[in-house]
């Protein structure tokens, strides 16, 4: 492993260029980077309009306000949550679209909250004067957070402004952000979601792509009568972005992980990268065996079935970066210029000198532990019989304590809960549960060492995980309430004496995790503290010429619509609906390359040279899903529904040569709306020519 470092240190590539990375806060937009790149200067009426226009879905995802009277456009996927809690079996508005043609018609979202990014105060002095000389690490995190809640509380009463501070360079910086929140918001238009996910989960997260994946939705004011008052937003541009155009992309990011050193990214590489692809596809195969059941069966799970492959393929992408040389030997090479820097300057080197080899060393430590926490957990990929057992051993190991040395779970009302559930629950399927066993010990055979004495309790000499869950679930009593009753009544004293398989494994998972969970706490409480210390390196030797990890939070990212290369060519910079019909003629017009009949039936009405998607260099990640796509003058071109599999590895570290934002076009979103849904009325209300 050494010797491989070494090599990838001595490749000799450039390091990762500042002005590369996009994600900057509206308080510290990149003006002079915009100045030397494209000889553009954002004025600040510039800035606080897109901030005003730029809208936070608060179950994740972005949006933008487009008309005077609150009108918000964002991705379907964005919207696909709320399409879902408005359906019913008699009307799938997921599959088969919905469009509002008057203000009556318009669908209340049951529980959908709109953000404002309104007002931005530096907190940064108020919640670092809280920790006191001599105070512990713990006894300084507490200062901070009560900090933190005092600001928070103090804001909101004042303001009557949602109120959040935000930590920025993890730590570096704290910001107090006030947002107008709109929680009266109805849906206005959706198309069909096999337009909208055009290609399904093997198209995802590829391109060229061919989606329509818009949606719109309208804020009311609190009276639930007016549509809300909002004369500033972003104007429509049909025409949309051509090749080499600047594009401007304004979202909330929700997490990036650029800061990690090379340690920490060999830890993703090595276990929770792979750790996560195997539940992932673990949880799929159980959601499409699911949907099998029937269209209403698919309904129910479609959502999640959509989150979960989403996920897959997401960490499967950043996986596959975590094993590309290059990407490795950048991020070496810049950690090294980094650490170089703070040797050279001898405060520095004093206070954070030593900053990555306590990393590195959590490292360590976390890979030795994380795996026997994770398959002693019973939260770990529950099955319910196994889930009943280590509910059971629980109780009565916990019902002999004193309450106030009990976890929250077994204190009080709680316990009362924990013990209804144990004498009535009836007993779940056997099937269904030793299926769901079987999975959870496959995934713990693959990390656990032959002779763990876990998976040795689990699993029999010569058996596969599939015989050692169906002898487990099958010889087991646990899902009879009357022997789980008779335990109960004996006590404690009961598991000493049980011959129940699954009951000793459900003991030595509670032996090993009440073992290991203190243990994990305290690591991850060493990291947090070593990376709030290498945040303030960075702070103290870059300040803020570098942008802040994402924070789902308001940022503005810098693009152009560029090709790329692909597959021995060049992708091209935008698809038309031209390729959208090649392409289900290509595969036939079978799933989940079908057409929706309404594209099919209005073929012969659609100019079919329109650009439908398009791909920019702006720097994107999992929230800005929705984020308006804007040119110089703070026009709509497009708005961002996806990444490239080529930009997934930038959660690590971003970079311009193939890894491309995809957008759908504002050409195509305005040729769909008239000539497809002939949707007049939002289409005059997106070009001025009407309001509600």
């Amino acid at each position: 492993m050494k010797r491989f470092f070494a090599a990838l240190m001595a490749c000799g590539l450039a390091s990762l260029a500042a002005a590369e990375e996009g994600m900057w806060t509206f308080d510290n937009p990149p003006v002079k980077q915009l100045q030397q790149k494209y000889n553009f200067t954002p004025t600040q009426e510039w800035l606080d309009h897109l901030r005003l226009s730029s809208v936070r879905f608060n179950d994740g995802g972005s949006g933008s306000f487009v008309s005077a009277t609150g009108l918000v456009l964002t991705n379907h996927h964005v919207a696909l949550g709320q399409l879902q809690k408005v359906s019913s079996p008699q009307k799938d508005y997921v599959a088969d679209g919905f469009l509002a043609r008057t203000p009556e018609e318009e669908l209340k979202c049951p529980d959908l909250e709109l953000n404002v990014l309104v007002s931005m105060e530096n907190v940064t002095d108020r919640v670092l004067a809280a920790v006191k000389p001599g105070m512990s690490e713990k006894q300084a995190n507490d200062a901070r957070k009560a900090a933190i809640a005092a600001i928070e509380k103090e804001s909101m009463e004042k303001t009557g402004l949602r109120s959040d501070v935000v930590t920025l360079y993890h730590g570096g910086e704290y910001w107090l952000y006030r947002y107008k929140k709109y929680t009266d918001v109805r849906l206005v238009f959706a198309p069909e979601q096999q337009i909208a996910f055009y290609g399904g989960d093997p198209d995802n997260f590829t391109y060229p792509r061919h989606d329509l994946d818009i949606a719109f939705v309208r804020a009311y004011e609190p009276d639930s009568t007016t549509p809300a008052r909002t004369p500033i937003h972003f104007r429509w541009n049909p025409a949309g972005a051509r090749e080499g155009d600047l594009v401007f992309v304004t979202g909330n990011p929700g997490s990036t992980s650029r800061l990690f050193t090379v340690a920490q990214v060999m830890y993703e590489r090595a276990y929770r990268h792979p750790l996560i692809i195997q539940i992932l596809e673990a949880q799929r195969e159980i959601l499409r065996a699911m949907a099998a059941r029937g269209p209403e069966a698919e309904r129910e799970v479609r959502d999640e079935l959509f989150s979960v492959e989403n996920s897959l393929k997401a960490f499967r992408g950043q996986y596959a970066g975590l094993q590309d040389t290059l990407l490795l030997g950048r991020k070496i090479r810049w950690e090294r210029e980094f650490r170089g820097r703070v040797e050279a300057d001898p405060a520095l080197r004093t206070a954070y000198g030593d900053v990555w080899d306590r990393i590195a060393a959590i490292q360590a430590e976390k890979l030795e532990v994380s795996p026997r926490l994770n398959a002693s957990n019973p939260e770990f990929f529950p099955a319910p019989h196994l889930q009943l057992a280590t509910l059971l051993v629980g109780y009565l190991r916990e019902r002999a304590r004193p309450e106030a040395e009990r976890p929250e779970r077994f204190r009080g009302e709680n316990l009362r809960q924990v013990e209804q559930i144990l004498r009535g629950a009836p007993e779940p399927d056997r099937e269904e549960s030793a299926r769901l066993l079987a999975r959870r010990l496959a995934i713990l055979q693959t990390w656990l060492a032959p002779d763990d004495p876990l998976l040795r309790e689990a699993i029999a000499p010569g058996e596969s995980p599939e015989q050692a869950a169906r002898r487990l679930v099958n010889t087991s009593t646990v899902g009879d309430p009357a022997r789980r009753q008779a335990l109960l009544a004996a006590g404690p004293a009961a598991l000493d004496t049980t011959t129940d398989p699954l009951l000793h494994l459900a003991r030595r998972m509670d032996d090993e995790f009440r073992r290991l969970q203190p243990r994990w706490q305290e690591i991850t409480a060493s990291e947090r503290i070593q990376q709030e210390r290498l945040a303030r390196a960075l702070f103290a030797v870059y300040g803020t010429r570098l942008p802040p990890d994402a924070t789902f939070t308001l940022r503005i990212t810098d693009g152009v619509v560029a090709r790329y290369p692909y597959n021995g060519t060049f992708a091209p910079p935008h698809t038309t609906f031209y390729d959208l019909f090649g392409r289900s003629a290509s595969f036939r017009n079978e799933m989940p390359w079908t057409l929706p009949a309404s594209f099919a039936a209005r073929r012969t009405a659609i100019d079919l040279a329109t650009p439908l998607n398009f791909v920019t260099t702006n720097d994107i990640t999992g929230g800005n899903s929705g984020s308006p796509m804007i040119d110089r003058e703070a026009r709509i071109v497009g708005v961002v529904f996806d990444s490239n599999m080529e930009a997934l590895p930038h959660e690590f570290l971003y970079g311009t040569e193939s890894g491309r934002a995809v957008g759908v076009h504002s050409a195509g979103i305005t040729e769909a709306l008239r000539n497809i849904y002939q949707a007049r009325a939002l289409l005059d209300e997106l070009l001025g020519a009407r309001q509600p």
